[in-house]
């Protein structure tokens, strides 16, 4: 029997870099899709397919795009072409990874369209939708924010919530801004296509998918059923349509409507799919269609809404096969010493930086499993704790066995481990890879793999490194250092050895789902194989077979201690000391003779000295000059117009005028004070203060010089 396995992961949104809780979701993924292929021999076998994709449409990829001069696409492709160095970073394994903006995407989501207007549950209705006055445009859901009509939270999307997890229409909110321009937005009639969730079938169908054992973690069941009302009485019809101008899929026979992202986004999962079936000569159809087949998605739970509500609903009346096999794993948010991730408070973590500075990928893929179970609770990353927790575990337990007893068998063996093992070798074998409960002896190997298939990665990290324990224990009684001072003990310290090398073999086999590079350097070592689950099992003997009398290669070092400096250096803060320390670090130590110069005509003396944390505190941004105009009843001032990455516009008063034409900035980069209180003038609010240089002494020099960044900077930069 072959259990076909379709994994699939929230697809990022292409207009950034992945952030840490991306990585969190996909070392998840991919830990439980590296156990699912390690299934080879027994009963069940597996076939797994894993992949993902970028979510490429919507308005705030094609705004930035505009922005830039350059067209959505390649605004995408840009993006996707950073996407290999964190994948590969952190040895994330997707079979294929491709774009919602495919031919197979259009195909897939305007079939499923077609489908359910078949079916009745498309219709379309005049409704008023929010217009951005001055930006000339209807708005989507995400591109307004305001007050969650539910809990209150500020600054919450237009669609869902992020606190409570509250759908609701952007109508709802309250107190509802433009993201583009900050304007409160009008009401303007527009024809809209809507899916008709408010249909009895729909209600009638996601309460019996809902509650399908296995289906979904039974909090979220509860949580969702909530939504459902107890007879529907609380989905609202989902409006699927966009008006041009809009970056997305036609929607078939409706010239200038678009669908709205969050329908063609879920399909982009088996559009990827559909893609890598093509390349790999598979059936796509076929697969889908088989009982076997199952999809095992991983998704935030800030999400669910659409995942568990319109996606299901979705799939299932347009007749998709798929959906009868569907399962959802939701899981928490990542935080920072038990703060929700912001750079400007300092809990913040790049990975992308991780790896800069060096940082092993398997630390953090280690720590992150230790932390996680299958119940959808916040994991928190705390660095003293991260040290500790891999420095204990992965070095103190688990790599130390090896370096304890390898040379030996190189030095005294020939590197051949021993041909069989005394009695007592072998029961402590036993006893490391055994438990017994109530009278009964069970193997680990079976209670660790319950734990990574049902995602419990907490549990199976923790018997693991009992069975570490015990090893090192086993050493510690025995000595070996102590046994190769004396020839008579030869057999002695080879048997200790071979016995403690086997056990290593199998902590290795169980932690390779999660440390699959170190387990391809074991492998190496040991001259293994591809690494098998089978190979654990104590009652099938095949935890000795394949060792006794091997010949095994020369130990290297595997791992190196985690550096608390490092983990300093790790975290964004609003601070650019990290950065300049770096900097005057890596520079090499120059002898420099002492030059007088005369100082410059007019130019002013400086300032007090200060510490780095003091500059630090000055929030500077690279910010894009977007419209630029004069100041009616001002002699000094422009209005400038800035964009500075932060989804909005900021308007900045500044005594330029002198200087400066207009239209001779508007396009141009700038640098700007972002963390100045705004200032009530008498023009209007002052959102910050543009830098420029200026001489003391006007007679001097009577230029302003408005700074301006090298090409290649981009809007909301940090400079420091």
């Amino acid at each position: 029997m072959t259990r076909k396995l379709f994994v699939t992961t929230a697809l990022p949104y292409a207009n950034a870099a992945f952030h840490i809780g991306h990585m969190m979701e996909y070392i998840q993924a991919d830990i439980w899709v590296r156990f699912q292929r390690m299934q080879r021999d027994g009963a069940v076998q597996r076939e797994v397919h894993f992949v993902g994709a970028d979510d490429t449409h919507g308005t705030p990829i094609m705004i930035a795009a505009e922005k830039e001069g350059i067209t959505p696409q390649e605004f995408v492709a840009r993006i996707a072409a950073g996407r290999a160095q964190y994948l590969d970073g952190f040895h994330i394994a997707f079979d294929n990874w491709y774009s919602t903006d495919s031919p197979e995407n259009v195909e897939l989501s305007q079939g499923i369209y077609r489908k359910l207007k078949s079916t009745g549950l498309i219709v379309t209705k005049t409704v008023d939708r929010f217009f951005d006055p001055v930006k000339g445009m209807f708005l989507a859901d995400r591109n307004i924010k305001g007050e969650c009509p539910k809990c209150g939270a500020k600054d919450q999307y237009g669609d869902n919530c992020e606190v409570c997890g509250a759908a609701y229409q952007p109508t709802d909110l309250v107190n509802p801004y433009s993201v583009f321009t900050h304007a409160t937005p009008i009401m303007k009639p527009s024809e809209q296509y809507f899916f008709k969730l408010s249909d009895p079938r729909c209600f009638a169908f996601l309460k019996d998918w809902l509650n399908t054992p296995g289906r979904l973690q039974p909090e979220m069941v509860n949580k969702v059923s909530e939504w459902l009302g107890d007879a529907g009485e609380k989905l609202a019809d989902w409006d699927i349509s966009r008006d041009a101008p809009y970056f997305g899929i036609p929607i078939p026979d409706a010239p200038g409507k678009f669908f709205y992202v969050w329908l063609d986004a879920p399909v982009g999962y088996l559009a990827s799919l559909k893609n890598y079936c093509s390349k790999m000569g598979l059936d796509y159809d076929t697969l889908l269609a088989d009982p076997a087949t199952e999809q095992i998605h991983f998704i935030g739970k800030d999400i669910v809404s659409f995942h568990l509500l319109f996606w299901p609903a979705m799939l299932k009346f347009a007749g998709h096969p798929v959906i009868d096999k569907l399962k959802v794993n939701v899981h928490g948010h990542l935080t920072v010493n038990n703060e929700k991730m912001s750079k400007s408070r300092g809990t913040g973590i790049s990975p992308l930086r991780y790896l800069t500075l060096g940082m092993n990928p398997e630390w953090l893929r280690y720590y992150i499993a230790f932390k996680l179970n299958s119940k959808v609770e916040d994991l928190d990353f705390n660095g003293d704790d991260f040290v500790a927790r891999v420095n204990s575990d992965l070095i103190g337990k688990y790599v130390n066995i090896a370096s304890r007893c390898a040379g030996f068998i190189a030095k005294k063996f020939d590197g051949k481990l021993a041909g069989e093992l005394s009695v007592d070798a072998q029961a402590w074998i036993t006893r490391a890879l055994t438990v017994n409960v109530d009278g009964a002896v069970h193997e680990r190997q079976a209670s660790i793999a319950i734990h990574f298939e049902n995602r419990e990665y907490g549990k199976a990290l923790r018997e693991i490194m009992e069975i570490a324990d015990i090893t090192n224990q086993y050493v510690d009684e025995n000595k070996p250092w102590i046994l190769a001072k004396d020839p008579e003990k030869m057999a002695a310290l080879h048997d200790v050895c071979s016995a403690s090398l086997i056990l290593f073999r199998q902590l290795t086999i169980m932690l390779s789902p999660v440390l699959p590079a170190i387990a391809a350097k074991v492998a190496l070592f040991l001259n293994d194989g591809p690494l098998s689950w089978a190979d654990t099992s104590v009652a099938s003997g095949a935890v000795f077979q394949t060792m006794l009398g091997r010949s095994i290669g020369a130990y290297e070092h595997l791992l190196t201690r985690v550096d608390a400096k490092m983990v300093e250096a790790l975290f964004d803060t609003p601070l650019a000391a990290p950065v300049a320390t770096a900097v005057i670090a890596a520079a090499p130590a120059l002898e420099v003779a002492p030059v007088e110069l005369a100082p410059s005509e007019g130019i002013e003396a400086l300032a007090p000295e200060i510490k780095i944390d003091d500059f630090a505190r000055i929030d500077l941004r690279i910010a894009k000059i977007v419209n630029c105009e004069h100041v009616a009843g001002s002699d000094k001032l422009l209005r400038l117009t800035l964009d500075a990455g932060e989804g909005r516009l900021r308007n900045v008063f500044s005594g330029i005028k002198a200087a400066y034409q207009p239209e001779e900035l508007v396009g141009k980069l700038t640098v700007l004070v972002a963390n100045l209180a705004p200032r009530k003038m008498k023009f209007g609010i002052s959102e910050g203060m543009v830098l420029a240089a200026s001489a003391l002494d006007e007679k001097a020099d009577p230029g302003i010089y408005i700074l301006n960044p090298w090409p290649g900077a981009k809007p909301g930069m940090r400079v420091g």
